[in-house]
């Protein structure tokens, strides 16, 4: 063969660009994930990355690209064989080799952020292997490797449903047998927001993908020396940029019209979503068919999101099921009647009839179904080997310091502690506030000597471990407190610190994060504030906490002037 040096060189770099779109993936899922679990993260889409290169090296490509059968292509460890029938014309067999394992990478970490947060990291490194091991190699033989769905016309230009859709179904399998976090569901069903903590994050995450998905589509070419490559190259790169946009810009006007403020973070999905659904036909649609497309997933992904949140209840702190998931399939099947004929068959609405869109629809449906099938059935080995899911007192604490004895991926800087009700109750309504300026203050008291049948307030100080505040808050509204004043503390004592490793070497820990919770009380009785604490409290293992109690000798409430007992009072 002869190399085409304007060819490699357009398909390096966009494996490179495609490369670092996992830098993208991995700063929207931290972005839109909570503080204590982002070096989890960030650790996934590394590892999901460096897991699938070897296998994909060792097997998965030789499925994928092997001349076998219709169904799979033929095994072939360090592809040692010959692939000069599906080679572009001019590249090189290792320069296409690495393009193509930027993509497999590329359909596995799609799966963590709608798993994340409550996903064991040994089941996560199985699963992603599985996935780019078999799963992704034998859909994408049927889809560009030449099997029975590439012999019928199906058409996936650069991988809508070859790469997102397929990580999407996983993403919906994996999220729906894992559960819902901690707390996002409330006695009533009804789901509960959980930030993500970073929203710069996030955006930094859409625009990395958003200029990377120009070698992820763009480069799908895989040539740039003919004039007909060059003019394909640059339609593919103007659909993608407006398709993107005007899912965009769509989203944004929906979700100010249904919520009645723009959504950022649905926004920041609808710019990906938009580039998802485009990919499948961004080489065979003119802009006007890339616009409709575009505009039909900027819809479609608040309506998903909505649907998967609170009608299906399945928890995905990203979005990814939507965004890859069901615009990955929309932007296929939409390609059947968008197709201008171009390099493909005519869609719907350019003379072709349905025969296309057919085909678009049975190569969506094929795919679900084996990806569904067979993730299912690595999820479920899991499940009941090593366990799926991170145990609730390591999610509550945080994947970080359960699963990589990481104290915290932003040393330096104070957190709050974590708001979310546990076990999915609600805590006691908050007192209705009444805004300054139309309270009417009572005239102030003077300081008087307590009279001996005047109540005794009493300050109950309780010092413990962050992770275990919601539940002390929520015992505390069962007995009748209402109120509480909550302090982010350092504390050094008999648990001194617990031994931690960064790059290998011991990182000495002496003061460790603790919360500090002040409460007076005059109502309800000291002692039994004090054993519910405890009972909440005590684990038997050093680092409990400790509970102060010291005689306060007046309350004042600011706002209105009174004193007393009537100051401690929520009205």
């Amino acid at each position: 063969m002869t190399y085409s040096p304007a060819n490699t060189i357009w398909v390096l770099l966009g494996a490179a660009l495609v490369f670092f779109m996992q830098a993208g993936f991995a700063m929207c899922e931290a972005g839109f994930t909570r503080a204590k679990n982002t070096g989890n993260i960030l650790m996934k889409n590394l590892m999901d990355f460096c897991i699938g290169t070897p296998l994909y090296w060792l097997i998965g490509f030789g499925l994928m690209f092997g001349t076998g059968t219709a169904v799979f292509g033929w095994i072939d460890p360090f592809i040692m064989k010959e692939y000069d029938a599906v080679l572009p014309a001019g590249v090189p067999l290792w320069a296409f080799a690495v393009f193509q394992t930027v993509f497999c990478a590329t359909s596995a970490t799609i799966v963590s952020g709608a798993m994340a947060e409550r996903t064991k990291f040994s089941a996560y490194c199985i699963y992603s292997a599985a996935i780019s091991l078999f799963i992704y190699p034998v859909s994408g033989h049927w889809i560009w490797g030449g099997g029975f769905l590439a012999e019928m016309g199906f058409h996936d230009f650069a991988g809508s449903t070859a790469v997102h859709m397929v990580g999407g179904v996983c993403a919906l399998v994996g999220a729906k047998m894992l559960g819902p976090r901690v707390g996002k569901y409330g006695k009533d069903g009804k789901p509960r927001a959980i930030l993500g903590h970073n929203l710069s994050i996030a955006a930094l995450g859409v625009f990395i993908l958003w200029f990377c998905w120009f070698g992820f589509n763009g480069a799908s070419t895989v040539g740039m020396d003919s004039d007909e490559l060059i003019d394909s190259a640059s339609l593919v790169f103007f659909n993608t940029n407006l398709a993107a946009a005007l899912a965009t810009l769509v989203c944004m006007g929906f979700t100010w019209m249904r919520y009645g403020k723009p959504d950022v973070s649905m926004t920041f999905n609808a710019a990906l979503a938009g580039l998802v659904g485009i990919t499948a036909g961004c080489d065979a649609v003119n802009p006007f068919g890339a616009a409709i497309i575009g505009i039909v997933c900027g819809l479609a992904v608040v309506v998903s999101v909505s649907f998967f949140d609170k009608v299906v209840k399945i928890d995905d702190p990203v979005g990814a099921i939507s965004v890859h998931g069901v615009c990955g399939a929309l932007g296929t099947i939409l390609t059947g009647f968008f197709a201008t004929g171009r390099s493909t068959m005519k869609g719907v609405f350019y003379g072709g009839g349905f025969k296309f869109l057919g085909v678009q629809s049975l190569g969506v449906l094929a795919t679900i179904g084996w990806t569904a099938v067979v993730i299912t059935i690595v999820f479920f080995l899991i499940k009941k080997t090593i366990g799926l899911r991170a145990d609730k007192a390591d999610e509550i604490m945080g994947l970080d310091r359960s699963e990589h004895g990481l104290p915290t991926a932003y040393a330096g800087i104070a957190m709050l502690p974590e708001e979310m009700p546990e076990d999915g109750e609600a805590p006691a309504a908050a007192a209705t506030a009444v805004a300054a300026d139309t309270a009417e203050p009572a005239a102030p008291r003077k300081a008087k000597e307590k009279a001996p049948d005047e109540p005794v307030y009493t300050r109950v100080q309780i010092i413990c471990r962050p992770a275990s505040l919601e539940s002390l808050k929520t015992a505390m509204n069962r007995i009748g407190i209402t109120g509480m004043t909550v302090t982010n503390v350092m504390g050094y004592g008999a648990q001194k610190g617990k031994p931690e490793y960064y790059r290998g070497t011991p990182v000495e820990v002496t003061l460790l994060p603790k919360v500090q919770v002040d409460i007076v009380v005059s109502k309800v009785p000291v002692r039994e504030v004090i054993d519910t604490a405890r009972s909440v409290l005590h684990t038997g293992h050093i680092g409990d906490g400790k509970i102060f109690v010291t005689d306060v000798e007046n309350v004042i409430r600011v706002r209105t002037g009174e004193e007393g007992y009537d100051a401690l009072q929520s009205d």
